[in-house]
């Protein structure tokens, strides 16, 4: 399933756990770990399995964690009090390298036969950017890394304060300055290299929904499929951006239409326009991403 919108939702908050319930986003991320202080975080645990456990319905919404860091004490204790409600993947944050990916799905199994979950049920999820070794490691993930990492995605917010930065963008383009361009780059190119879809990092002023739209389209013409949410307005517009568009759909068929009409041609002609091998993996990916969501829907 493509997830289109993963809207984060405190752990301990019944109030939003019930409103993230009825939210358009494809998937919830319940938090356990930025959005829960230390004093709640027994609190937020047990309402996240009750949570998990009252929703075992998760086809039209899928029911993700965030645990705290593998580095964390209370990561542990996170999953083993979650897992008894059978969360569709799990969040893991500040990772240095895939190691911590496959130590988690090593816990994953374990934690899996002890409450009688299928065995490699629980997905996983990285936030691949968070700390500064993050950056010089994204080759660890070419190589052996588990098949439960399904999704990959990268911050700046965490990021910036790793890398001992006052901020993250550039004081005149109000772009991502470099260091926050290469992480997203690399985000993108291993997600791909790996077959793990990736995910477009979070944008933080929640009531400037048109920068987020503009964001989201430029996710998705750079190669991005979905985006995290911080606010319950911006599920909506996550979703329209990464669903193809009526257009885009029967200009995308027009053209595997006119290759498959003209077997043998690597290059066509079409609206005054030279196409060629990649501009038909272009309009393929198109015609999949839409048949995906539609499956998904």
């Amino acid at each position: 399933m493509i997830i289109r919108s993963w809207l984060f939702v405190p752990g301990d908050s019944e109030r939003k756990l019930a409103k993230g319930r009825g939210n358009s986003a494809d998937a919830l991320i319940l938090d356990l770990e930025d959005a829960v202080s230390d004093d709640h975080q027994d609190q937020a645990r047990a309402m996240t399995c009750a949570f998990l456990k009252d929703n075992p319905d998760r086809s039209r919404q899928k029911l993700w964690v965030r645990v705290n860091p593998l580095d964390h004490d209370f990561s542990l204790p996170d999953l083993a009090a979650v897992m008894p409600g059978a969360p569709d993947g799990i969040v893991l944050p500040k990772v240095y390298s895939a190691a911590e990916v496959n130590r988690m799905a090593d816990f994953l199994l374990a934690l899996e036969a002890r409450e009688g979950l299928g065995l490699g049920s629980t997905k996983i999820l990285s936030v691949a950017t968070e700390t500064a070794a993050s950056l010089l490691t994204f080759h660890t993930y070419l190589d052996n890394v588990t098949n439960r990492l399904t999704a990959l995605t990268w911050g700046g917010e965490d990021l910036a304060a790793a890398l001992g930065a006052s901020d993250n963008q550039h004081p005149t383009s109000g772009d991502y300055d470099d260091p926050y361009l290469y992480a997203k780059s690399m985000c993108l190119a291993t997600s791909r290299a790996i077959d793990a879809q990736p995910v477009g990092c979070v944008w933080v002023n929640f009531r400037d929904l048109e920068g987020l739209k503009n964001d989201c389209l430029r996710d998705r013409r750079t190669g991005f499929i979905g985006k995290v949410a911080i606010h319950p307005d911006q599920s909506d517009i996550i979703n329209r951006a990464f669903t193809p568009s009526e257009d885009e759909i029967a200009y995308s068929q027009k053209v595997v239409d006119l290759f498959e009409q003209n077997p043998g041609m690597g290059t066509v002609g079409l609206d005054g326009k030279m196409l060629d091998m990649p501009h038909l993996k272009q309009a393929r990916n198109v015609l999949a991403l839409a048949k995906q969501v539609k499956e998904g829907g």
